[in-house]
């Protein structure tokens, strides 16, 4: 598929050569069994990250009936209240459309998002999920690319949704840049041993042995989120799984510093 182009551009800086990366399935804007609306804790937590990318799932485009009832919702999408004035780029990939609103993928991004697009992975039923992918002009390089990833809750969907994340990233040019980071849902690891098998590394199993656990947030047990790289090396990893992150999802958000 071509991939969308935005309307703005941002002009090219120094070139850059660390990157620090986010990635946090948001839980629509409620901690954990949707007890309370936190969007604007969790915005202020992220910023303090500072990260140059930040990968979002489960983050609403719109919702009208969430809108009437919690005072504090945005008059934007969820995405672009996340962004603030930090990420002055961002895109989204709408994966699930119902009559009071839509839910997906979104990318916060500190350099020029030149092109994107929304690889529509639902295999089929009710679980609507979606690869966002988008090239980056980061300064220095030709080309950086990062997919921010949400899978599917049944294996055999993930085995499916990974083929075809391998073929995304078969048409990415062989020497580029690549991030994919997200919530793979993958806890018995087997989509994480297909993709090392095809030269990504994954930054925590790179010094760690194994991908960190992440869910559920308070006690995290389950290695469900992951960030992989192709072209670029692991610098550092941290499962943010301490106050206040652990009361702002149902995950633990990662992060990662990686030298492209």
């Amino acid at each position: 598929m071509t991939l969308t182009e935005p309307a703005e551009r941002i002009e090219a800086a120094a070139a850059v050569h660390r990157l620090t990366v986010l990635t946090i399935n948001v839980h629509k804007g409620f901690t954990a069994l949707n007890r309370r609306f936190i969007l604007p804790e969790l915005r202020d937590a992220v910023r303090t990250i500072g990260a140059d990318l930040v990968f979002l799932q489960e983050v609403h485009g719109s919702h009208q009936h969430h809108a009437q009832r919690h005072p504090e919702w945005p008059a934007m999408s969820q995405y672009e209240f996340l962004a603030d004035s930090m990420w002055p780029q961002f895109a989204y990939g709408r994966n699930a459309v119902y009559p009071h609103g839509d839910h997906g993928n979104a990318l916060l991004s500190k350099f020029p998002i030149l092109a994107f697009n929304n690889l529509d992975v639902s295999i089929h039923g009710n679980e609507q999920r979606g690869l966002l992918h988008c090239r980056l002009d980061v300064p220095g390089h030709d080309g950086v690319h990062a997919i921010c990833v949400h899978l599917g809750l049944r294996e055999e969907h993930r085995q499916q949704q990974v083929r075809l994340l391998l073929d995304c990233l078969e048409q990415i040019p062989a020497g580029a840049p690549v991030i994919v980071a997200g919530d793979f849902n993958d806890w018995r690891l087997r989509a994480d041993a297909l993709l090392t098998r095809e030269s990504l590394i994954e930054v925590f199993s790179h010094d760690g042995g194994a991908p960190a656990r992440s869910f559920p947030a308070r006690l995290p047990l389950l290695r469900l989120d992951r960030i992989y790289l192709r072209n670029a090396t692991p610098l550092c990893a941290q499962v943010l799984s301490t106050r206040p992150w652990s009361h702002l999802s149902d995950h633990a958000p990662l992060t990662a510093q990686v030298q492209i």
